[in-house]
Formats: structure tokens, C-alpha cells, sequence
């Protein structure tokens, strides 16, 4: 299974939890997750045409987005987050390679950190699973009913 991930790097701290939990998922399922591509992006809103640019490459099964917007004082997080969630969908959805979300959109940092705990919940290995479950629901799809 070829897996790429695209991770934020605005509000790193969180992302990289996120990232080490997204990795765990995928040594966890079996594969070398030293292998697997992680690009790096300034924020949320460039997971989008990162995993776009990814997806047309035909090179990866799946591919995991990973970030984390955190409520400001303005409207920028209402922006941010909708856009990236659109974007990361259309993405999938344009492609046919399943692309996943792990970004995380909290009001408060201590949300954020709590949904990025490397040993309990953490968002990066959920969207992780999410993508290898994807990957063989579409194999088996392709193998039972044909493309």
C-alpha cells in the first residue's frame, strides 16, 4: 500500500503529534512507515493542492492530510477550516484516490492538544486508518465487481 502525507506546519506542535500518531497507525497496519513521503505545508489551506498534486502522480494509494486550526479573534478559522475540508474532498473526489482529514478545527489549544495525544486519541492516526481502510474497500471493489 503507497501512502503520502501532507502535514501542516502552522501550529506544529500539535501537527507533529498528529504525524506521530498517523505513522503509528501505518506501522500498526503492517507497512514501513520510513517509507512513506511526508510533505511539509505552511498551513491548512495548502493541504488542498498538495494532495492534489500528489494524487495526479498515480504514485500513492492514498493520501493523509494532517493540520490543525485553532479559533482566532476574526473570522480566519471559519475560512481556513471550510475551505480545507472543501478542498481535501474535492480533491478525493476528483482523483478517485482517497484522501483524508486530519485536521483538526478547535476553539481552544487545549482542545487541540487533547485531539492529538500520541497514546489516546489523536486525529493523525484515525485519518491514517481511514485511508488504509479506503485503499481496500476500493481494492475490493476493483477485485469484486470490476472497475
Amino acid at each position: 500500500m503507497r501512502l503520502a502525507i501532507v502535514m501542516s506546519r502552522f501550529n506544529q506542535p500539535i501537527t507533529e503529534r498528529l504525524l506521530e500518531g498517523a505513522l503509528a497507525a501505518i506501522r500498526d497496519a503492517g507497512s514501513d512507515a520510513e517509507k512513506i513521503p511526508v510533505v511539509k505545508v505552511p498551513g491548512a489551506f495548502e493541504l488542498a493542492l498538495t494532495a492534489k498534486r500528489l494524487a495526479v502522480t498515480r504514485s500513492f494509494d492514498a493520501i493523509v492530510c494532517l493540520g490543525a486550526v485553532i479559533r482566532g479573534e476574526t473570522p480566519h478559522f471559519d475560512y481556513v477550516c471550510s475551505e480545507a475540508a472543501r478542498g481535501i474532498a474535492e480533491v478525493s473526489r476528483e482523483t478517485g484516490i482517497p484522501v483524508t482529514f486530519g485536521v483538526i478545527t478547535a476553539d481552544i489549544a487545549e482542545q487541540a492538544a487533547a485531539r492529538s495525544d500520541p497514546r489516546g486519541l489523536n486525529r493523525g492516526r484515525e485519518a491514517a486508518e481511514a485511508a488504509i481502510e479506503m485503499v481496500k474497500v476500493l481494492r475490493h471493489i476493483q477485485k469484486e465487481i470490476g472497475s
